[in-house]
């Protein structure tokens, strides 16, 4: 099976750790992804503007080289990308007007009307893997390990492009469960971590952010799943300012979920770029007995 690919930027740099540890897992399973050519950045967030159309330009023109390149599915990783792939693709389908004009814009493009089908990771193992299938390729089950499945926002909302149920969603769980970890629910799960308000308000998103952590942590969590890199930043690479603002704040591993793919599949460490995480999520790891060596 060949996929394309869109990887988008951060992939490629603070969040390689989110592509290596995805791309060795479809290795495993026999999967080829192969990435699209001239891709551009999607341009991260869909404009909240309905008439902001120059915005929808850069994932439409995405979009189109998947379909010169012969794909009819595009599969993405980070959730911002989906989003924002996804979002584009629907009013491409569907608002003949708003087509029109941004068809006629991209003048040297060939026309698009939305028919490649943009899909999260998660979809894809759901939908096109099954579970079954990662379950038979896991050769470290992740027993014993309490996960906590952070969906945020762009994952499921809005409804229209959303990968499972915007306030009761159980794929990101059954993920976790073919992996023979626990997931455990809580209720900031479907919360946003703040996203970008990290650079207008530090403060209050950090308490944003800290009120996450510490709903999965009270529920019983040894550590935090996700899919976007700006939640990775704001629930764990803020997390020394974290432990420095709030006197009971305490250290929570977190992890791409293809992170925890990858070492239950027995990938070789150094495909996960530990380096790129805090100290916690190896130290997690060693500790329920899930990793034979310290990366590099």
């Amino acid at each position: 099976m060949k996929l394309g690919y869109y990887p988008g930027c951060t992939l490629k740099t603070k969040a390689k750790n989110l592509e290596d540890s995805a791309l060795a897992s479809l290795e495993v399973l026999g999967i080829e992804a192969t990435e699209l050519e001239r891709w551009n950045c999607c341009g991260a967030v869909y404009s909240l503007a309905d008439d902001d159309l120059i915005h929808i330009v850069a994932p439409v023109r995405d979009l189109i080289r998947a379909q010169q390149q012969g794909y009819d599915t595009v599969i993405t990783l980070c959730s911002m990308c989906y989003n924002t792939l996804a979002r584009a693709n629907e009013l491409m389908k569907n608002d003949e007007e708003k087509r029109n004009t941004l068809n006629d814009f991209m003048d040297e493009e060939p026309d698009y009307f939305g028919d490649v089908k943009v899909v999260h990771f998660l979809n894809f193992l759901e939908d096109e893997v099954g579970w079954d299938k990662v379950k038979e390729a896991v050769k470290v089950p992740l027993n014993g390990l309490k996960v906590a499945p952070y969906y945020g926002c762009t994952l499921l909302r809005p409804k229209e492009v959303g990968i499972d149920h915007p306030d009761n969603p159980v794929m990101f769980h059954k993920f976790l469960n073919a992996l023979g970890a626990e997931a455990v629910d809580f209720d900031s799960a479907t919360e946003c971590c703040s996203a970008y308000q990290s650079l207008a308000h530090p403060d209050i998103a950090l308490k944003v952010s800290y009120d996450i952590l510490q709903d999965a942590t009270n529920k019983g969590a040894d550590a935090l799943a996700l899919a976007c890199p700006l939640c990775d930043y704001n629930l764990g690479r803020k997390q020394g300012k974290m432990l420095e603002m709030f006197e009971s704040a305490n250290e929570v591993p977190i992890y791409y979920f293809t992170h925890l793919m990858a070492v239950a599949f027995g990938v070789p460490i150094d495909r996960n770029h530990f380096e790129l995480n805090r100290e916690s999520s190896v130290e997690l790891l060693k500790l329920k007995n899930l990793l034979s060596e310290v990366p590099a």
